[in-house]
């Protein structure tokens, strides 16, 4: 199909239409041109396929499968399984009549308390990204697309849709956009969602760095971008600034702006073509896929539910094996999240599910005819209530194990706002603390979609499953686990923090003023507990199993590498234990020395297998120049300098197995950045700076052979000055001012 002869024939008005939303939930078709519409619907966990009302508000949703949500998904580290997902939601987006479906979310998880984590995968880019692409070419390989979100640094509700996200460089480039950069690189979204919020000064919705220079020129995305919704402030800016398509619709009011500037010159009516032209590539594209023709797999993506929620839950303590449960007769099941599933998060995400399994009823079908006592334990209001805490402790001496099942208040976590805090209520606490007092063996359960702090009872429970936002057959995957059925593979895709206080963001979450900055830069997760060598409650890529694993036979495949190459790295795991289970083996990468400083180490690769017991495989992960490099603002590009690197792999950023060196050489030849202010340290790592201040060294060490004259180190001293001072320090060297002496050694070096 000639799209390029059927956007020449469209007129002004009908570009300008196409470029805004014809409702909440489609694009405007143009019947004399045969442009049909394109329907976009709410995930990304789910398929949130309004029942057409013209409003947003108490919008009511057809039926479809709640998935678990993405900080658990990201807990698999399992692309396949992400992939899987991505299919099934697929499958349900053609049942539906949807053509794009908003979602994966891929926002970094700078602070616990972003009300919305939960539906973000990680702290790490590197996890998040790979999770995000497997997701993205499992839907879109059924030919529905989605729209990568939320581009970029929305990590934050509070005052989402105004505050100023103050992000540096480097930080912007290794930690905010690396995620997205993996995916729209690996994946090829149809569409990637603008943020609502300020990046740096403009609102992400007109940010021509970001949707333009960076996205679709850099990257070479070919979708098109849409707004979050309600995110276009000025529709002429976010035109010239890549936004393709507003949403939602209609606003004949800014399909007349978009007219008016064409009309008047203040819009190029080639920035409108270009949009028009991406908007009718995937328009066409959604178009071959036929929708509507079959209906949803209930049953079925009901089990693939259960299979993927069982997948992401990561067992945190197991005093004493207490799980995998094993000739119970009597369980004391409390608390009210097991009668009352909490399995996902509020806002656009919120799944009208197909069904929901019970916890309490999944835990009865694999007890084995073992006796179940429940007390709901916790008020539906948050509040204290001993009565229920002492008949709980009633059931639990009466019990082999209690099991307690803990979710937080729906009004917790949810879109729109951020959490106050990382605690459990107040009652749950010493719910379980005498619970636990009683009984012994007692098993926590949580549902949440974020870390939550543990320090005040962790040391009581004998054991810790954190189920996250499950999904609406967790309560099914639960049993799986407690019962054995499913060993827990999970690993944690964020840290879990002691205390609040002690989290990256603190003393900038969630700013003042209509600006928040991003004074961590770097070090948020991982990054930042190495720097400070604080310890936390769990670490990231933490994660316990019924079964033992054992790591052997670490190779890399060069001992030295360029940066026009890659690096396989392989490491043997071995399943020591008596039960089928799942290892992911972690690669981190170490900068020993570099021009810039550089967290201790970075997630660059990992892989996920599969052990029968006593069985062995070989894990590889392959290594890109990429993962050697940081962004260096000087330089505008990513750098990769020539010397030694670790590489470290673990089970968990805190449990490294293996450390070997490997030395690499760059092969790129950077741009001299010498400047009037440059540092005689800058001039002396520069090769050509150093070469150009021979003779002037020897002047600088003969005038400075006395050190003792100042009782100073003077080497230090000077290594920092600007080299212009230190001829004024030292005087009488030239008969040239040295301004001039150094413009002339700058015009030497950039002649180069």
């Amino acid at each position: 199909m000639d799209l390029q002869a059927i956007r020449e024939q469209m007129t002004l008005e009908e570009k300008a239409a196409l470029c805004t939303g014809a409702s909440p939930w489609t694009t405007v078709p143009v019947e004399r041109l045969n442009i049909p519409v394109l329907r976009v619907a709410d995930g990304p966990h789910g398929v949130r396929r309004i029942v057409e009302t013209g409003s947003l508000v108490n919008a009511k949703s057809l039926p479809a499968t709640c998935f678990p949500t993405a900080s658990a998904l990201a807990s698999s580290w399992d692309r396949d399984l992400l992939y899987e997902l991505g299919q099934a939601l697929a499958d349900e987006c053609i049942a539906l009549g949807v053509d794009v479906l908003l979602g994966p979310g891929n926002n970094m998880k700078r602070s616990p308390l972003c009300g919305r984590n939960f539906e973000y995968y990680s702290e790490d880019p590197c996890l998040g990204g790979e999770m995000a692409a497997s997701f993205i070419n499992g839907v879109q390989s059924k030919g529905v697309g989605v729209s990568l979100k939320h581009y970029a640094a929305n990590n934050q509700e509070h005052e989402r849709l105004t505050i100023n996200a103050v992000v540096d460089e480097r930080a912007l480039r290794e930690i905010y956009l690396a995620g997205f950069e993996i995916a729209v690189k690996k994946a090829k979204p149809w569409t990637v969602m603008c943020a609502y919020n300020r990046l740096n000064g403009p609102y992400c919705s007109e940010h021509k760095q970001i949707l333009t220079d960076i996205l679709k020129e850099e990257w070479g995305f070919e979708g098109f971008v849409v707004s979050d919704w309600g995110a276009v402030h000025d529709r002429v800016a976010s035109l010239a600034g890549g936004l393709d398509l507003e949403m939602p619709g209609p606003r004949d009011y800014r399909v007349q702006q978009v007219i008016d500037a064409v009309k008047s010159g203040e819009l190029d009516e080639a920035a409108l073509n270009e949009s028009v032209g991406r908007l009718l590539t995937i328009i066409f594209k959604a178009a071959e896929t036929e929708k509507g023709h079959t209906e949803i797999d209930i049953e079925g993506h009901h089990a693939l539910a259960r299979k993927i929620a069982g997948e992401t839950m990561v067992l945190l303590k197991n005093q004493g094996d207490i799980l995998p449960l094993k000739d119970v007769t009597k369980l004391a099941v409390i608390g009210r999240g097991a009668k009352e599933a909490h399995f996902q998060g509020g806002g656009s995400s919120h799944i009208n599910p197909t069904r929901v399994d019970v916890p309490f009823d999944e835990l009865a079908k694999l007890a084995g005819g073992a006796e179940l006592l429940y007390a709901a334990g916790y008020p539906e209001e948050d509040g204290l209530d001993p009565a229920l805490i002492d008949e709980a402790v009633a059931l639990a001496k009466q019990a082999e194990v209690a099991l307690l099942y803990l979710a937080l208040p729906t009004y917790k976590e949810s879109e729109g706002y951020d959490r106050k805090d990382i605690d459990l209520t107040a009652q749950q606490v010493a719910l379980i603390k005498a619970v636990a007092a009683a009984q012994p063996k007692t098993v926590v359960i949580l549902n949440n979609g974020a870390p939550v702090a543990m320090s005040e009872w962790i040391g009581d429970a004998a054991a810790v499953l954190e189920a996250w936002m499950m999904g609406q057959a967790g309560g099914g995957a639960i049993a799986d686990v407690l019962f054995g059925k499913v060993n827990p593979s999970g690993k944690l895709a964020e840290t879990f923090p002691l205390r609040l206080e002690d989290t990256p963001a603190y003393l900038n979450f969630p700013g003042e003023n209509g600006e928040v900055r991003y004074g961590e830069g770097l070090f948020i997760g991982y990054r930042y507990y190495d720097a400070k060598a604080l310890d936390v409650l769990f670490p990231f890529g933490y994660g316990l199993s019924y079964t033992s694993f054992a790591y052997s036979n670490f190779k890399l495949s060069a001992a030295k590498l360029t940066d026009a190459g890659s690096l396989t790295v392989s490491v043997d795991v071995t399943n020591t234990g008596s039960m089928a289970g799942k290892a992911t083996v972690q690669v981190y990468v170490h900068d020993p020395e570099s021009r810039l400083a550089r967290p201790y180490k970075e997630l660059k690769g990992f892989a996920k297998v599969a052990l029968e017991p006593g069985a062995t495989q070989t894990a590889t992960i392959t290594l890109d120049a990429r993962a050697f490099a940081y962004y260096d603002p000087a330089y505008g590009r990513w750098v990769t300098e020539s010397g030694a690197f670790d590489i470290l792999v673990g089970s968990s950023s805190a449990d490294i197995h293996f450390k070997e060196t490997v030395q690499m050489e760059s092969t790129q030849e950077l741009p001299c950045i010498l400047h009037a202010d440059s540092s005689l340290r800058d001039w002396l790592s520069d090769p050509r700076g150093a070469a150009a201040l021979q003779s002037l060294m020897q002047q600088f060490s003969a005038a400075l052979s006395d050190e003792a004259a100042l009782g100073m180190v003077m080497d230090e001293f000077m290594q920092q000055l600007p080299l212009a001072s230190i001829l004024h320090f030292l005087g009488g060297m030239e008969d040239s001012a040295p301004e001039e002496i150094v413009a002339g050694l700058l015009a030497q070096v950039h002649a180069g």
